[in-house]
């Protein structure tokens, strides 16, 4: 099984409506052992915070053919909390509700069953890099989310939460 490393950042620019970017890296090897490096972006109109952070985690997954352990290294404490603290599966347990009474829908399943899917095939290791205090790769990912939003190709992601 190949080792993969992948740092998403996603970013809302302005007001929680947009717009925004994400960017991922992905540093992996191929069979032959070559080292390479793959660099993908993408704008939207209107989106949240939340979502554009879990559409950069699931672009990475995504770009992915074959099964690999990944390292995903994220800036996103909610995304990286809600695997590696049980937030998941207590959601799915409650039917995908949350809060203390379990009556608060989860926003943003359609994106977390599509992740869940994605874990299923993978290896997957969720890392939380708390803000960017200096780590190359993630503050690479931070540019080209800043690209994605600035750029004219932006595609509508509204949905009703």
């Amino acid at each position: 099984m190949h080792q993969v490393l992948i740092y998403t950042d996603g970013a809302c620019r302005g007001n929680p409506n947009g717009p925004g970017g994400y960017g991922v890296v992905l540093f992996y090897t191929d069979a032959s052992g070559k080292k390479h490096t793959k660099e993908l972006s993408g704008g939207y109109k209107s989106t949240t915070n939340n979502r554009m952070e879990l559409m950069a985690v699931l672009k990475g997954l995504e770009a992915l053919t074959k099964p690999c352990k990944i390292k995903l290294y994220s800036d996103s404490q909610y995304i990286v909390k809600a695997f590696n603290e049980g937030w998941l599966e207590n959601w799915i347990k409650h039917n995908w509700k949350r809060g203390r009474k379990k009556t608060e829908p989860v926003k943003n399943v359609d994106l977390w069953k599509k992740i869940l899917k994605a874990k299923e095939i993978h290896e997957l290791e969720l890392i939380w890099v708390k803000g960017h205090a200096g780590h190359v790769y993630n503050e690479r990912c931070d540019i080209l989310a800043t690209d994605a939003a600035d750029g004219t190709d932006l595609l509508d992601d509204s949905v009703d939460e």
